[in-house]
């Protein structure tokens, strides 16, 4: 006869390491965007709603005007970092030459 008690704390880690690997292969699934699957195998996909469509709509206009102002800020911090690099007596020459001629 086998000591079936002496195997409990085995099946127990071999368990826990299979619902651990589950878990850690779904949440990859999840982070990198591919379809879930339930028990038969069948992809799992979300629902799409007209109020889903309207949200993903907003949020991709939001995107764009999020781009676009992180470009306008990158713009402007370039112009900063030359300012502040650049020695004074250049930047005094730009300053006057976008003045113009002297009135």
């Amino acid at each position: 006869m086998f000591p079936f008690e002496a195997f409990a704390p085995v099946a127990v880690i071999v368990g826990s390491l299979a619902v651990g690997g589950w878990v850690f292969t779904t949440w990859l699934r999840i982070r990198h965007g591919y379809p879930l699957e339930n028990s038969w195998g069948k992809a799992v996909y979300p629902q799409k709603n007209e109020e889903m469509v309207e949200r993903i709509k907003l949020l991709s206009q939001e995107n764009a005007q999020l781009r676009a102002e992180i470009g306008s800020m990158k713009d402007r911090l370039a112009v900063v970092e030359r300012i502040v690099t650049d020695e004074s007596h250049q930047l005094t020459r730009e300053i006057e030459q976008l003045r113009g001629p002297a009135n």
